[in-house]
C-alpha cells in the first residue's frame, strides 16, 4: 500500500499500513507548491518514510513548510524533530509544546518503546481559531482540549467541501495520560457543529460522508456521557 489522495491536493502519507504499525495517521496537505503534514510517526524512521511517501507523490520535501503536531503523544510527535531538520517548522498550542520540548512522560513514550528526541517548537498557537497560511489555502487551528490540553483539531475547506483533520477524537480519555473528560465532552460537541463533510481521524482513518462523519464523532461523545 502506498500514499493515496483524499481529495484534490490532500493525501494520507504516513499510517501502520504506509510507515510503522505503531505510526497515527499522517496526513499532507499541498497547496500552491507549499507542503504542510499533520502529524509526525512514533519516531525519525517514520519521518524518513513519510517523506519518501512525499517524494513518490511527485512532491518535494524541501517545500515542506509546517508540520503540525495536533498533540503530544509519541505517535504523533515522535518524527518531529526529523522534520524540523528537513526545513519544517514545527507548530502546536502552547499548552502542549511544554511536552513536546521536554519529552515529558505523559508523551507515552515508554509504552511504544522508543526513545523520544525532544523537539523545540517554532509556532506556539495561543488563539483558538489561528489561521495558518500554507500556499493559497487556510488552514483553520482550532483548540479541542480533552484528549490532552493543548490538543488541536485543523479545519480545511476545499471547493464546498469540510475537511476535519480531528486526530485522536476515539479518545482515549484517561487522567494519566492528560486527558480530561468533561473538556473533551464539549470539545466533541463543537466538532460536531462543524458539520465536516470528510473526517481524517489519527487511528480510524479516513470517514465519509458529513452524515458518518457527524455519527463517528457523536458515538465517542456518548461514551463518554454513558453512566
Amino acid at each position: 500500500m502506498g500514499p493515496f489522495a483524499i481529495k484534490d491536493d490532500v493525501f494520507m502519507v504516513g499510517g501502520p499500513d504506509l510507515t510503522d504499525s505503531r505510526d497515527c495517521c499522517v496526513y499532507l496537505i499541498h497547496a500552491e507548491g507549499e507542503l504542510a503534514l499533520i502529524d509526525s510517526g512514533v519516531c525519525r524512521g517514520s519521518a524518513d518514510l513519510i517523506l519518501a511517501n512525499v517524494r513518490s507523490l511527485g512532491l518535494d520535501p524541501r517545500n515542506l513548510k509546517y508540520v503540525i503536531a495536533t498533540h503530544a503523544h509519541i505517535d504523533h510527535i515522535g518524527g518531529l524533530r526529523r522534520l524540523r531538520e528537513a526545513g519544517a517548522k514545527v507548530v502546536a498550542h502552547e499548552l502542549d509544546a511544554p511536552a513536546i520540548e521536554e519529552g515529558l512522560e505523559r508523551i507515552g513514550a515508554f509504552f511504544y518503546g522508543v526513545d523520544y528526541e525532544p523537539c523545540q517548537v517554532d509556532l506556539k498557537v495561543t488563539e483558538d481559531g489561528y489561521r495558518l497560511s500554507v500556499g493559497g489555502k487556510k488552514l483553520l487551528c482550532l483548540h479541542i482540549p480533552g484528549h490532552t490540553p493543548g490538543s488541536m483539531a485543523v479545519m480545511l475547506e476545499i471547493e464546498g467541501s469540510k475537511i476535519l483533520f480531528g486526530q485522536d477524537i476515539h479518545g482515549p480519555y484517561l487522567e494519566e495520560i492528560g486527558s480530561d473528560p468533561k473538556a473533551a465532552k464539549k470539545s466533541l460537541k463543537r466538532l460536531i457543529d462543524l458539520e465536516a463533510d470528510i473526517l481524517c481521524e489519527g487511528h480510524y482513518g479516513v470517514i465519509r460522508p458529513a452524515e458518518e462523519v457527524r455519527k463517528f464523532i457523536e458515538g465517542h461523545l456518548r461514551s463518554l456521557t454513558a453512566p
